[in-house]
C-alpha cells in the first residue's frame, strides 16, 4: 500500500466515503471547539490561573501587554468573524454535488484541522500568559499553513480565502503580536527600535506574494491586519514611529493588491480562470484566485 496511503496531508485525486466522514466529523467538531473558546475568552478570562495577575480575555492580555505589535480589537475581531463564517460556508463544499469541490475541500482538510487545534492551543496560552508556549504553537501553524499554501496552489478561491490565505496572514503577524508581548521590556526604548525594523516583514510578504503569485487575497489581508496594527499602535503611543509605518504598509499592501487583483476581479485579465473552473495541471504553480 503506497505510503500516501497513511499520510493525511497528501494530495489524492479522489477519496472513499470513510475518509470523507472522517473530515466531515473532525472539521465540524474543530470548527466549533474553536469558535466556543474563541467567543467564551473573548468576554471572559480564565479561572485557573496561579496567578490571577495572568489571566486575561484575548484582548485584555492585548490591552495588558501594550508592545508595537499590539492591535486594534474591534478590526481584528471583524476581520476574524468574516474568516470563520467563510470557514463555515466552507464546511459544505465536503457534502457538494460536484467532485471537483469535494476534493479540494478534503485536501486541505487536514491541514485545516491542524490549524484549529494549533489555534485553539495558542489561545489557551495566550489568555495565560504562557507566551513562549503560545509562540511555539504559532510557529508550528507557520509551517502547517505555509505546507498548505504551497502543497494546494489550485484550491479554488472560496476556499483559498478562508482556509489558506486569511489564517497564514494572521498567524504571520500574531508571531510578532505573541513574541513582543514575551520579551520582557517590550515598552521600552530598544524593543520598539527593533519592532520598528521587524513591522516591515509584513510589506515584504505581502509584497513577495504579490509578485510571485498574483495572490492579490494575502496583500488585502495583510493591508487590514497592518491597518489594525497601526490604529492599536496610535492608542498605545501617539509619539512614535510604529503607527506611521504600519499606516503606510497598509496603504501600500491596499494599492498593489488593488491593482494586482483589479483586472481579475472584473474580467481585464482574459488569461484569468473562468468562474468555477478548476486550473489545468500547467498553471498549477500559481493559486487560484478566481471566483466560485
Amino acid at each position: 500500500m503506497p505510503l500516501t496511503d497513511y499520510n493525511p496531508f497528501a494530495k489524492r485525486e479522489e477519496f472513499t466515503q470513510r475518509n470523507l466522514i472522517a473530515y466531515k466529523i473532525l472539521t465540524i467538531v474543530s470548527w466549533i471547539v474553536l469558535v466556543i473558546f474563541g467567543a467564551v475568552y473573548t468576554f471572559e478570562r480564565p479561572t485557573d490561573c496561579k496567578r490571577h495577575k495572568d489571566c486575561h480575555t484575548i484582548w485584555g492580555q492585548n490591552n495588558h501587554h501594550p508592545t508595537g505589535f499590539s492591535v486594534n480589537s474591534v478590526l481584528t475581531s471583524i476581520y476574524w468573524v468574516i474568516v470563520l463564517i467563510l470557514q463555515a460556508h466552507y464546511v459544505r463544499f465536503l457534502w457538494s454535488a460536484e467532485k471537483d469541490y469535494v476534493t479540494h475541500a478534503a485536501n486541505v482538510g487536514s491541514h485545516f484541522i491542524l490549524h484549529n487545534i494549533l489555534t485553539l492551543g495558542f489561545i489557551m496560552l495566550w489568555v495565560r500568559s504562557y507566551f513562549w508556549q503560545g509562540e511555539l504553537l504559532l510557529i508550528v501553524n507557520l509551517f502547517n499553513l505555509t505546507a498548505l499554501y504551497f502543497g494546494h496552489p489550485t484550491t479554488p478561491l472560496i476556499i483559498h480565502i478562508p482556509i489558506v490565505s486569511a489564517p497564514l496572514a494572521w498567524n504571520y503577524v500574531a508571531i510578532f503580536w505573541n513574541g513582543a508581548a514575551m520579551v520582557p521590556g517590550a515598552t521600552k526604548l530598544p524593543a520598539r527600535i527593533v519592532a520598528n525594523i521587524f513591522i516591515w516583514g509584513i510589506l515584504m510578504l505581502g509584497a513577495f506574494f504579490l509578485a510571485v503569485f498574483k495572490d492579490y487575497t494575502m496583500g488585502f489581508e495583510l493591508a487590514i491586519l497592518a491597518l489594525s496594527l497601526a490604529l492599536g499602535q496610535l492608542a498605545t503611543k501617539v509619539v512614535a514611529f510604529q503607527w506611521i509605518f504600519a499606516f503606510v504598509i497598509a496603504g501600500v499592501l491596499f494599492v498593489l493588491s488593488l491593482a494586482v487583483g483589479a483586472p481579475k476581479l472584473f474580467g481585464a485579465d482574459r488569461s484569468a480562470r473562468q468562474e468555477g473552473a478548476i486550473v489545468s495541471e500547467d498553471r498549477e504553480r500559481a493559486p487560484l484566485l478566481d471566483e466560485h
